[in-house]
């Protein structure tokens, strides 16, 4: 049971990814850009946990759908990953609704 956690974020990170996919939004529009601005957000909210951790204010709950493997004091392995679907999903919402507001309306045209 101790691995469902981490599986369900895999899973709706590769959700999130096939919606990126048939869209292009955000990886299929332009992998580099977005392989940067994935691990400059990663690396951000690393530091944002590390400080919180530090202070006292982030502590780890024991779950017994979560691995239970710490990468760090308070760090369990799923928060990079939760860190990295957080991320993506926020730059493919991003990108979708930049371009949805994008388009000409009908009546724009008409």
């Amino acid at each position: 049971m101790g691995i469902v956690y981490l599986l369900a974020l895999f899973a709706s990170l590769g959700c999130i990814l096939l919606v990126d996919r048939r869209f292009r939004l955000f990886f299929w529009k332009d992998a580099v850009s977005a392989l940067v601005v994935t691990l400059a957000g990663l690396a951000f909210f690393l530091i944002w946990d590390a400080a919180g951790i530090a202070l006292g204010i982030f502590l780890r709950g024991d779950s017994p759908l979560a691995t239970g493997i710490l990468l760090a004091p308070e760090l369990p392995l799923e928060e990079p990953v939760f860190l990295v679907f957080l991320v993506v999903c926020t730059m493919v919402l991003y990108t979708g609704a930049a371009r949805l507001l994008e388009r000409p309306r009908a009546e724009d045209s008409a």
